[in-house]
């Protein structure tokens, strides 16, 4: 059984157009192939207030929104854009590159409302990281739902699988994405040993095994194959197989040299990034 190997704490910082958001104040080897997780707000927007993330490359990774309340709207130098409502996915695939924005939908920024949602950063294998890029936008009504009989536990399965329940979405690779709810449950959650995984708490408190971890906890996972979790809260469920590679970073674009970084700041400027 698995149980916590490390805490990391979080913070609250101001990103893209300069809305809150709330995340690991690290992020580690150990939490390889995730590269970055955000919980966006929640933040209770007045009218005309709403901002998001102007027109951004990126490139040599994937992009997973996942939108909990609000409404945003998705669009792309390429000509495809796409709205995302309450419990909708957007699984990007940068790959080789991709100018996108991502910015509160016109209608929902006029009247205001409740935003409240995830993003994380997925790395790719250095063999995939010029792939052609690619889209999955889930609605709500098509991610599978796991539930128990009793109606204590809820896991919403966004990639990888619960209860005998597994996510409608391609990952490049495998990876477990899981929204769980505990009211007052307890799930034993299967696990590939291989895969390093970590647990974000979002609201009220989940026990990791006999360890307590609150609102905004963030703790990556020791070895094992299973994980159990009981209490009153919900949280996230990450899971992956780490990418033993060199890691190149700048802003929006992740690859495995400072050569290809800068190759891509050279497309990007020269209008060759998306071709």
């Amino acid at each position: 059984m698995r149980s916590i190997a490390m805490r990391i704490p979080t913070r609250r910082v101001l990103e893209g157009g300069g809305f809150e958001v709330r995340r690991p104040a690290a992020m580690g080897a150990e939490m390889s192939p995730f590269l970055l997780l955000d919980e966006m707000g929640p933040t209770e927007w007045g009218p005309g207030k709403a901002i998001g993330a102007p027109s951004h490359p990126h490139r040599g990774f994937e992009t997973v929104t996942y939108l909990l309340k609000g409404k945003m709207e998705h669009k792309d130098s390429a000509g495809n854009s796409g709205l995302l409502n309450d419990g909708d996915v957007q699984w990007m695939t940068a790959g080789s590159g991709v100018i996108h924005s991502e910015l509160p939908e016109s209608e929902f920024k006029r009247k205001g409302g409740l935003m409240h949602g995830f993003q994380i950063w997925v790395n790719l294998p250095a063999k995939d990281k010029m792939m052609a890029p690619r889209y999955q936008d889930i609605p709500a009504a098509n991610i599978p739902v796991a539930e128990s009989e009793d109606g204590s536990v809820k896991v919403v399965v966004v990639a990888g699988e619960s209860m005998g329940v597994s996510a409608v979405i391609d990952t490049v690779i495998p990876i477990t994405y899981l929204d769980v709810t505990l009211d007052d449950g307890e799930l034993i959650q299967t696990l590939d040993s291989q895969l390093n995984a970590m647990i974000y708490v979002f609201e009220g408190s989940i026990n990791v095994g006999d360890e307590e971890v609150e609102d905004g906890g963030f703790v990556i996972l020791s070895e094992g194959d299973k994980v159990q979790l009981s209490g009153n809260g919900r949280c996230l469920v990450l899971a992956g197989p780490a990418l033993d590679e060199p890691i190149a970073r700048y802003g929006p674009f992740v690859m495995n040299t400072q050569e290809e970084i800068m190759q891509a700041i050279t497309d990007y400027q020269r209008g060759r990034l998306v071709q």
